[in-house]
């Protein structure tokens, strides 16, 4: 089967076919320096996209108005441990020619494999339920459309720009890394509008401190936005077949290569969260609105604090975050489908169908960050199961050969992936009503 990322026909001259060439002078010794790196970037601004989408808004604008800078430690670790399993993940493609979902359909008896698709399709719906309803609203709120108008243009939006697969892999990088592009200019210009405290950004985003329930729920909820379990499964598929290899040797190279792309590319991503946060206690939290605790009521609130260009600033962020998330995804969504359990369904299917929570959710009046916000504690709670798995994997030399991962690597992934865990428990603890330990710190 084929990744989903890859080239459906791939003619002479085409830009993915100048991508796959450039990267082959690279590993034949012919191309050097920066221009070396470029034609194997791409893949990690698409997982990318996943940690700057519409739940990282909410759950990052809330902690930020309620909680200050005092969250911005989780933000660092959370985006650290992303970079850590997407790199991960990059090399399982790399290496195996298979992405995530297909080896656990190859290595785990069918029963958990197919359990393991029903969970990560749920991860997948919460996923695109964030995603959609966050462009949604932001082009509801940009443009004064009706929300239900607001939910059509997106889905219409999405599926042109899925359209573009067709063409190749290199066409819907550019396309994302553009609208990369868009956010991080839009967070530029909003840390400049909110001038932050950059002694306290600075020292929260290292010092760790939680308080009482409401805090432990935010900070799974930015884990659960930040790290993303279908960016995990994604990422695989997107470097199975992209630079194929020809041996260990160019084996290593294009791990390394991929290595830089996710440095880069999730290096933005873990800076724009920051930003989300930090505008957020900056304007909110220390200028008395602490109590905002929504994407609408931070638009209406930046707009008498920070001025209507600033407002407008963060509705077109989250609508380039909305539309260009919910494109991968459904791109996920695919790859989840035809690794578990080997069919797929039409894109447009799945487009249509993934807008359904959407469109119920605006139909019943649902405040709409509250439902971002428990989609990212749902994503949050599925997260071990891709995490667990990929290390396995990834450890494992029958699998991966000499790429297997080294013991440093290994004891690190362990240990984020126990605090993930555990912050999980705390949540489950604090659901059925019991005190947590440090409940009033």
């Amino acid at each position: 089967m084929p990744a989903l990322g890859a080239d459906v026909a791939l003619e002479g001259g085409s830009l993915s076919d100048r991508t796959r060439q450039a990267a082959r002078e690279v590993l034949d010794g012919k191309r050097r320096g920066v221009k070396a790196l470029v034609p194997f970037a791409g893949p990690a601004f698409i997982a990318s996209i996943a940690y700057m989408d519409p739940g990282n808004f909410a759950t990052n604008v809330q902690g930020g108005a309620a909680f200050g800078y005092n969250l911005l430690w989780v933000v660092v670790f959370a985006n650290a441990t992303a970079m850590l399993f997407q790199a991960l993940s990059a090399k399982l493609g790399i290496v195996t020619g298979k992405n995530l979902p297909e080896v656990c359909r190859e290595q785990l008896p069918k029963p958990v494999s197919f359990g393991m698709w029903i969970v990560s399709e749920i991860a997948a719906m919460a996923t695109d339920l964030a995603e959609f309803l966050g462009a949604t609203i932001g082009l509801s709120l940009l443009f004064h459309l009706p929300l239900l108008a607001g939910a059509i243009v997106t889905g219409i939006a999405t599926y042109a720009i899925l359209m573009l697969q067709t063409k190749g892999f290199r066409q819907v990088e550019s396309l994302i890394i553009g609208f990369v592009g868009v956010i991080v200019l839009c967070y530029v210009l909003e840390t400049i509008l909110a001038r932050p405290d950059w002694g306290l950004v600075a020292y929260h985003a290292v010092v760790p401190w939680l308080g009482g329930p409401a805090s432990v729920l935010l900070a799974v909820g930015i884990i659960g936005a930040t790290v993303m379990p279908h960016a995990i499964y994604l990422h695989s598929s997107l470097t199975q077949d992209r630079i194929v290899p020809a041996n260990r040797t160019e084996a290593n190279v294009v791990v390394r290569f991929s290595n830089f792309d996710v440095l880069i590319a999730l290096g933005i991503a873990g800076i724009v969260n920051m930003a989300m946060m930090y505008m957020s206690a900056a304007v909110f939290h220390f200028g008395g609105h602490p109590e905002v605790a929504s994407i609408e009521s931070a638009y209406k609130t930046l707009t008498p604090l920070l001025g209507s260009a600033a407002a407008a600033i963060f509705l077109l962020s989250l609508m380039a975050s909305g539309i260009s998330s919910s494109v991968v995804g459904t791109m996920a969504g695919q790859v989840i489908m035809q690794g578990f359990v080997g069919f797929a369904i039409p894109l447009w299917v799945r487009r249509v169908v993934t807008m359904v929570p959407t469109i119920v959710v605006i139909a019943l009046g649902v405040n709409t960050t509250a439902a971002l916000v428990i989609s990212q504690v749902v994503l949050s709670l599925v997260l071990p199961v891709p995490v667990v798995t990929l290390l396995a994997f990834t450890n494992r030399r029958e699998i991966m050969g000499e790429l297997a991962n080294a013991r440093a690597v290994t004891v690190i992934a362990v240990v984020a992936a126990a605090i993930i865990i555990m912050l999980n428990t705390a949540l489950l603890w604090q659901i059925l009503g019991l005190p947590l330990p440090w409940h009033g710190a």
